[in-house]
Parts: C-alpha cells; sequence; structure tokens
C-alpha cells in the first residue's frame, strides 16, 4: 500500500484522480487540465498505474485512463477503522 500513499501524497495527482472520477480521459485531454509537460504528466499517470489507482486502455493512438475504485476504498476502509478505533 506504499505505493497508493505515495501517489496520493502528490497535488498534481489527485487532481488527476478528480478529472478522472468524472468521466475517462486520454492522456492528452489530461495534459490540457495542467500547465505541465506531457511527459511530466506521463511520470504522474505511470506512478498512479503502479499504485493501482488508474486502468489504461489502448484505444488507436490513444490510451485512456479510468479511475479504479477498488484500492480507493480499501484506503477509505482503513482510515475508518483507525478513526474508529481511536473512539473505543
Amino acid at each position: 500500500m506504499g505505493d497508493v500513499w505515495k501517489a496520493l501524497a502528490d497535488p498534481t495527482r489527485r487532481k488527476i484522480l478528480s478529472l478522472l472520477k468524472d468521466k475517462d480521459m486520454n492522456a492528452g485531454e489530461i495534459a490540457n487540465e495542467f500547465n505541465m509537460t506531457k511527459p511530466s504528466i506521463s511520470n504522474h499517470l505511470n506512478i498512479l498505474k503502479q499504485a493501482d489507482l488508474v486502468d489504461a486502455e489502448k484505444v488507436g493512438q490513444n490510451v485512456n485512463y479510468s479511475l479504479k475504485t477498488s484500492v480507493l476504498e480499501d484506503v477509505l476502509k482503513l482510515i475508518s477503522d483507525l478513526s474508529s478505533r481511536g473512539k473505543d
């Protein structure tokens, strides 16, 4: 789960996840939302993929990215469990 925390620690990656919450997007569409180079966005997307937070699917010449909620649900459950344990 270390990769997940590393991925979520960065504000750019959190914004990418927020964008993907609304719809699937390709790398170019994601890059257009930021003031950074496409290789920089690609690096962020690779970190999100390694953390299993996004899925990537090649469609023609583009790679479409989508939010993968299962790991996020695990993180939320862990946080909820930890916070409720402190109340006992």
